[in-house]
């Protein structure tokens, strides 16, 4: 027990020494802080665009809608496995949010979890699922599984970071500016994606399994790490702690409160968590395409273009749209989006009819992203960002673990209902965003004076 003890409290220094917890932190004034702030944007926004484009381009080797089903259903003939994936794509990043807030409140400098524990928790995993390819040569089962916890490994390790991430950008960009920056960076991310999605199709044309995918793991790795010293090049600035420390127990008992009296962010929650249910079937489009008229490996590298294409325009569009009308235009048209996404999928006569679902796809992808993201931090004061930023995210989560199964069992049934299914969801988001919930950027006083 004593070496339990002596291993816990090592553990815990060392997590201390790493986050900077006992480093001392200058009080200043809020105009200080927001001088410090315009000092270095133009450099922060230089070292994260990159971050963020270098981060996409390797993402789109790992995509979850087109190379990733490919890839597993080479190893399996399963719809189960392919559920797993989207659990773990769209549920990995978003669950783990709201039980790192509590603590995350805390810290005084949150670049320390991005970067430090980043490496090892988000980055480090993607190189193992070359490993997994090779792998796959000798045993197809051996390969699913490593791939499942390598995989696992690097949504879930990303979304332990998330919160002190979003925390970081928010602290970085002025709120008017906030979307440019994520629009501008995944613009340059999904744009040279595009370019990537070209490569990964001579790849996947000009050798055959599993060698093609070892090429695909590995550039995806390498353009993730280089994402990773940039961001690690950021100028965070930091100021002291004014909210008081809560147990576990305040804190938990603390969300009731918000949802009972912030009533705004509440319909915004159920909206959202509506609009994930909705995009449960976009794990599938690939694998219904491969079985409904058998493509061939370098169709789904279009396919994934086609995809980078509608998020590319996304990204900058709703980028620049939210920074003058705010977030929730943008998830609405996200919404629409994705319910003729898959109205397309559900109708479609032949494979070509899935280029068009995939660009809108994208696009739905590219608003959720950027103001899917931003839009919680809008909603209160900054020493409770991270405290919303995990509510409306794990929510997504817990939303997004539960669609991509119940998907698998539609596709096991009918691909045409999934979609259908999927169309109807993604329709009634669009209605409860545009109608029931309100801008939070125009409301904010409104909200504050409503919440205390």
């Amino acid at each position: 027990m004593p070496l339990i003890l002596w291993i816990n409290t090592g553990i815990r220094l060392a997590l201390r020494r790493v986050l900077q917890v006992d480093k001392p932190v200058e009080s200043r004034s809020d105009d200080e802080i927001a001088a410090e702030m315009e000092r270095d944007y133009p450099w922060n926004f230089t070292v994260n665009v990159v971050d963020g484009a270098s981060f996409f381009f390797g993402a789109s080797f790992i995509s979850s809608s087109t190379i990733v089903p490919l890839y597993i259903s080479k190893l399996s003939a399963s719809p189960l496995a392919i559920g797993l994936v989207s659990v773990i794509a769209q549920g990995g990043w978003f669950l783990p949010q709201l039980f790192t807030a509590n603590a995350v409140e805390q810290l005084p400098r949150k670049k320390p979890v991005v970067v430090s524990l980043g490496f090892f928790l988000e980055r480090l995993p993607i190189w193992m699922l070359a490993v997994t390819a090779l792998v796959a040569s000798q045993s197809a089962s051996l390969a699913l599984a490593l791939f499942l916890i390598c995989y696992a490994w690097h949504h879930l390790g990303a979304g332990l970071v998330a919160t002190s991430w979003q925390d970081l950008i928010a602290r970085c960009f002025p709120v008017d500016r906030r979307g440019r920056f994520m629009g501008i960076s995944l613009f340059l991310g999904t744009g040279a994606g595009i370019l990537g999605a070209t490569l990964s199709t001579r790849i996947l044309s000009n050798f055959g399994f599993p060698t093609s995918f070892v090429y695909v793991f590995a550039i995806a790795a390498i353009a993730i790490t280089v994402s990773w010293v940039f961001v690690a090049l950021t100028r965070e600035p930091t100021y002291p702690i004014t909210a008081p420390r809560q147990s576990s127990r305040q804190f938990w008992a603390g969300l009731l409160g918000i949802l009972r009296t912030d009533h705004n962010f509440r319909r915004f929650l159920v909206a959202r968590l509506t609009l994930a249910m909705g995009y449960m079937g976009a794990g599938f489009v690939t694998v219904a395409a491969i079985q409904r008229w058998g493509i061939r490996d370098s169709t789904v590298g279009i396919y994934t273009a086609a995809l980078l294409v509608g998020q590319t325009l996304g990204n900058l569009a709703f980028g620049l749209l939210a920074d003058r009308y705010g977030h929730k235009l943008s998830l609405e048209l996200s919404a629409l989006s994705a319910c003729l996404a898959f109205s397309i999928a559900w109708r479609a006569q032949k494979a070509e009819w899935y280029y068009l679902t995939f660009i809108l796809l994208g696009v739905t992808l590219g608003a959720i992203i950027v103001s899917g993201i931003l839009v919680a931090m809008e909603f209160c004061e900054p020493q409770r960002r991270p405290t919303y930023i995990g509510m409306a995210n794990t929510g997504v989560g817990i939303v997004s673990v539960v669609a991509p199964l119940l998907g698998a069992w539609l596709a096991s049934i009918s691909y045409n209902w999934l979609f259908a299914l999927s169309a109807g969801i993604s329709l009634l988001a669009l209605v409860l965003m545009r109608w029931w919930v309100e801008e939070p950027r125009w409301v904010r006083g409104k909200t504050q004076l409503t919440q205390r």
